[in-house]
Order: structure tokens, then C-alpha cells, then sequence
């Protein structure tokens, strides 16, 4: 039986959420869960616990929905949820040591609807959200690039933000976006011209 949520638009689903119906949050989850793995996937591609950043995320939407005035912005609400969660897990990996023990950990928020969010399984990402990373060598050139570059450069490349929304995002100026995305762009071909290289000295052979 197909749900009265999924005929909804984003904006009447948030408003159901506002009003604290579980189901309607089901929806939202189910629409955007696969965005919001893909954007952390590329952010950090390093972490092994993606998925729980994923459920993080929608922990935090359930939790401040009502602070959210206009329904119709939720898609740059949601970005900017994660950006503030992966700076914040930056800052507290940075700090940490040593990992915490399972047993130190708080428990997580209950949701209205279990998060399904594992790599390598359910529903494939969306290809516009993968062009990045459509590659381990491009992947593992990514975890190389400084965190600070690889942000603007996955919010622009990715996410198809222009400069300003980059900016008010990321808390800095539109010149330093405009520089971190050159420099990002620059490491990132660094990085990859001896894969490039050897891939074109294999058609070569290949073709002779």
C-alpha cells in the first residue's frame, strides 16, 4: 500500500513533520537518506562510519525540524546540518586520542523510522552524486586532499553550489572558497596524473 507521504512534496512533508508525524518523517528519510550518505561519503571518504554520521544527521533534522521557518528551504537546511556535523567531528577526532570505548558512547536519540543507510547495500546512490567518486583512485585522491579544500570542492562540484552559498556555509569568505576550490582542483590533478598517466599508457598498448 503506497503512502499518502509519498504523493507529498518536501515541503508539506516537513510541515507534517513539524506537527510530529512519524510517518511523514519516514518519507523524508526514504527521499534523502541516499543524498545525505553520498555528500558525507564524499566529504570525509576516509571514515569507516559513515552510516552512523548518516543516522546522526537525521537524529539532529528530527530533533530541530521546528526551528526550520521556511519548509520550502529544507534541502539547504539539510546541507547545512551535515556540513555543521562533519566540522564537528573534525574538531572532536582531532581532540580524541583514542577512540571511545562502546560502552562510553551515549546511546542515540530514538527515531520514528530506523535509518538505513550501509554502504554497498539498499538502494543505489544517485549517479549526480557519485561523479566524484565514481572510482576507488578517485576516491583515495580525494581522502588526500586537506579537509578545508575537499568541503568547498565537493559542495561545488557535487552539491552545485555557487560560491556565496559555499561561503555562508562554511562560515568564510566567497575569495577563500574561490581559493580552497582552485587548490583542491589543483592537488586533486596532482594526485591523479600518475593513475592518468599509467590508464593512458594501457589504451596505448592496448590499442597498438
Amino acid at each position: 500500500m503506497v503512502s499518502i507521504y509519498s504523493q507529498k512534496s518536501d515541503r508539506d512533508l516537513i510541515l507534517a513533520c513539524q506537527r510530529r508525524e512519524p510517518a511523514a518523517f519516514e518519507e523524508v528519510v526514504k527521499r534523502h537518506q541516499n543524498t545525505v550518505y553520498a555528500l558525507l561519503f564524499q566529504l570525509a571518504p576516509d571514515w569507516t562510519d559513515t552510516s552512523d554520521l548518516c543516522q546522526e544527521v537525521f537524529i539532529r533534522v528530527w530533533r530541530n525540524i521546528n526551528n526550520l521557518r521556511n519548509p520550502a528551504a529544507f534541502r539547504s537546511w539539510l546541507t547545512q546540518v551535515i556540513i555543521n556535523l562533519f566540522f564537528e567531528e573534525i574538531k572532536s577526532r582531532a581532540r580524541k586520542a583514542t577512540p571511545k570505548r562502546p560502552e562510553d558512547s551515549e546511546p542515540l536519540e530514538a527515531l520514528p523510522v530506523a535509518v538505513e543507510t550501509t554502504q554497498g547495500g539498499g538502494e543505489e546512490l544517485d549517479e549526480n552524486h557519485l561523479k566524484l567518486s565514481d572510482h576507488e583512485v578517485v576516491r583515495k585522491a580525494m581522502a588526500r586532499i586537506p579537509e578545508q579544500l575537499r568541503t568547498s570542492l565537493v559542495l561545488r562540484e557535487m552539491e552545485g553550489l555557487n560560491y556565496e552559498e559555499i561561503a555562508v556555509l562554511t562560515k568564510t569568505e566567497m575569495g577563500t572558497v574561490k581559493s580552497r576550490i582552485a587548490q583542491a582542483r589543483s592537488q586533486l590533478q596532482q594526485v591523479l596524473a600518475p593513475q592518468l598517466e599509467v590508464a593512458l599508457q594501457s589504451g596505448a598498448n592496448s590499442s597498438s
